[in-house]
This record gives C-alpha cells, structure tokens and sequence, in this order.
C-alpha cells in the first residue's frame, strides 16, 4: 500500500537514499531541504520543498501542503541534522546553540507539528534520525552525543505517549557511514573536526546501504533500528559488558588529552 512520506534533509546524505528507496516503491514523497529551488539530487517522482527545520514557519506551511495535497500523511522522516566536534573547553557555546537547533529543536519540532494530524488520524509513523552517538558517548563530541541522545530519548518518550493513537515513533542509530556530513562541520575545534571527517570518509559502508537497513526496520516498526555490527557490538557492549565499555572509551580519552599535549595519567586510571 502507498505511503505518503515527508523526509528533511531529501537531498543528500541518508535522506537522499531513503527518498529514493520509498519512490521506488511506490510511495508518495515529500524531499524537504534548504535549497529555495529544487536540486538537482533530489530522485525522480519526489515532490520538493523548502525547510528549514529550525522555522516553525516552515513547518507549518509543510503541514498545509501535505494537508491539502494528501490528505492526510503516513511516515514522517527527521533526518535533517549536523556533525560536530569539540571537546568542552575548545567548542563554543555558539556551536552548541547551532548543533542543537538542528538536531534536537528541529526534531522535535517536527513531531510536534505533524502529531496533531496523526492524531486525528489514529495513524502514523515518526522516524527519527539519531545517531550510534546517541547511545554510546566518546569524548571530544559532547555536544553531538547530547543531541543525538536527546534525539533517542524524545523518540522513546513519544513512542509510549503517542502509541493509544495507533502512532509508531522509531529512532534510527547508525555508525559511521560515507556521506556528505562531514561538509557541516564547522567551529573551534579543528583537531575534532578532523578525525571525525576521516572516520566518516573511510567508512566501509555508504548512504545506500543504510537505508535498505533503515527502511526495513521503518516496515518492521522496530522502536530502535541499529543499522551495522559496530554499532550493535557497541551499544550491547555498553548494555551488558559495562566494565569493558568503560575502560575502552577511559583509554580513548587518554589518547586525546595526549594529542592535546597534556599528561592525563596521573587522573585516569
């Protein structure tokens, strides 16, 4: 049965892929992203708009159109987001303000535009896009983790308050994948920014391959949808072998006071 999908960020990345992958099959799409004019990326059979997801404006004039055009829609896809790197003391406060705008504010703005007309239609699924960062909190990305770990407990919040309505709320957990990500970094602190570009880059696996992941645990109404083996060994790691867990990411930040010139052994065990 068709669907009628509306997708932030549909025109690259992950957002792009699952644009693609939803037409493919039939379904009837809305690809929003910033460009005023439609890009060129954009698949084939997908409907276009602005949106900035940081503007309730531009959320409201997304609800009226599917309203009016659809009647009605299915699936709404929280895809649109930022990467980010940098240690407390290096990144500025600006930077949190932005990162958090985009991934946390822009989410939850979406689910609180479109749950009213899911309601009405005792119907619906919300899929949210997080992140492994979500889960499982390196250091040197504080303001990334917090966002995407609001991102999984705003999805698991809604999933138990909005499910008397009939309405699923997903949250998508990827690790590292390629993409064009990495093209958001932007701040102070540079060193983060690099070493998360490479691990983004040098990935084994791309948009595409996550997607098909993701678009079926969308069809099999998973409340969270892990997409590759690193990030299931990290995140049952942290679950049931927690002692492990904690002296691996104890060592990485060790390694990255090192780098930053200091000598952390003497307050890390």
């Amino acid at each position: 049965m068709s669907r009628r999908a509306l997708v932030t960020g549909g025109a690259s990345g992950l957002g792009r892929a699952l644009v693609e992958l939803l037409v493919a099959r039939g379904d009837r799409v809305l690809a929003v992203d910033l460009a005023d004019d439609r890009p060129d990326s954009v698949p084939a059979g997908a409907e276009y708009r602005r949106l900035d997801v940081r503007s309730q404006q531009d959320w409201d004039a997304a609800l009226a159109w599917v309203r009016e055009e659809w009647g009605g829609l299915d699936l709404l896809v929280n895809n649109a987001g930022i990467a980010t790197g940098g240690r407390i003391d290096v990144e500025a406060m600006a930077d949190w303000e932005r990162v958090v705008s985009i991934n946390l504010l822009g989410v939850a703005r979406g689910c609180h535009t479109v749950t009213p007309l899911l309601k009405e239609q005792r119907a619906g699924h919300i899929v949210n896009v997080a992140s492994l960062a979500g889960l499982v909190h390196g250091p040197g990305m504080s303001s990334y983790n917090a966002t995407k770990a609001g991102v999984v407990a705003l999805s698991e919040t809604l999933g138990f308050e909005l499910g008397p309505w009939g309405i699923d709320v997903s949250v998508v957990c990827p690790a590292f994948f390629r993409t064009n990500l990495h093209e958001s970094f932007a701040g102070k602190d540079t060193a983060m920014q690099e070493a998360g570009i490479r691990l983004i880059t040098k990935a084994s696996v791309d948009a595409a391959d996550i997607a098909k992941v993701v678009l079926a645990g969308i069809d099999a109404r998973k409340r969270v949808i892990l997409t590759d083996r690193m990030g299931k060994q990290a995140y049952y790691g942290k679950r049931f072998v927690r002692p492990l867990y904690d002296r691996m990411m104890v060592a990485q930040a060790k390694r990255l006071a090192r780098k930053a010139g200091a000598d952390p052994g003497e307050y890390l065990p």
